[in-house]
């Protein structure tokens, strides 16, 4: 499973083609700020979706529990139960620093 089609005609958007033959020839000299614009997307990310929450004090968290006390056979036990309502989403965050993209179709490696 994957995809079909010959490796050796493989479009290559950045120059030193990985398919064995030369770019020059097959006009694939493009560079990778060329092959952004096509797209027109950067390959920066510079916000994201938060997967934090406020509740209704104000604290945010990834999670909230409240402690209950729960008797059983005469015992009295503390039980933690999670708080689903009531709860609204941090959204967009900006990051300290952007990230790449995971789209991008660039490896990236550290010699």
């Amino acid at each position: 499973m994957g995809g079909s089609g010959s490796k050796s005609k493989g479009y290559w958007p950045f120059p030193g083609s990985s398919t064995g033959s030369d770019p020059a020839k097959e006009g694939n000299d493009q560079s990778v700020a060329r092959f952004r614009c096509s797209r027109n997307a950067t390959p920066l990310v510079f916000t994201r979706r938060s997967s934090m929450f406020f509740d209704e004090d104000g604290d945010l968290a990834h999670e909230f529990y409240e402690e209950t006390i729960v008797t059983k056979n005469g015992r009295r036990r503390a039980k933690l139960k999670r708080i689903q309502k009531n709860l609204i989403p941090q959204g967009i965050v900006k990051l300290d620093h952007p990230c790449i993209h995971v789209d991008f179709p660039v490896v990236l490696c550290e010699l």
